[in-house]
């Protein structure tokens, strides 16, 4: 039972950082000119964040419901 409580904070900060990571998509560049209204895919970086917050968001729920089980 310990284990699901450690992998729940751990999960939880991993995601928390992720969050922080990314980039928003309204900020200041857009106030002054920048290209707010265009639509850009995601590469690089920016992608992989992207897909490391859906995985541990889903891992988050799944340990989350174990731990409700158990």
């Amino acid at each position: 039972m310990t284990w699901i409580k450690i992998a729940q904070l751990v999960i939880s900060l991993l995601l928390i950082l992720v969050v922080l990571l990314q980039n928003r998509g309204t900020g200041l560049g857009s106030t002054f000119g920048g290209s707010g209204g265009v639509y850009l895919t995601k590469r690089g970086l920016e992608k992989k964040l992207f897909i490391a917050t859906i995985v541990l968001a889903i891992l988050f729920f799944a340990v989350s419901v174990l731990g409700i089980i158990l």
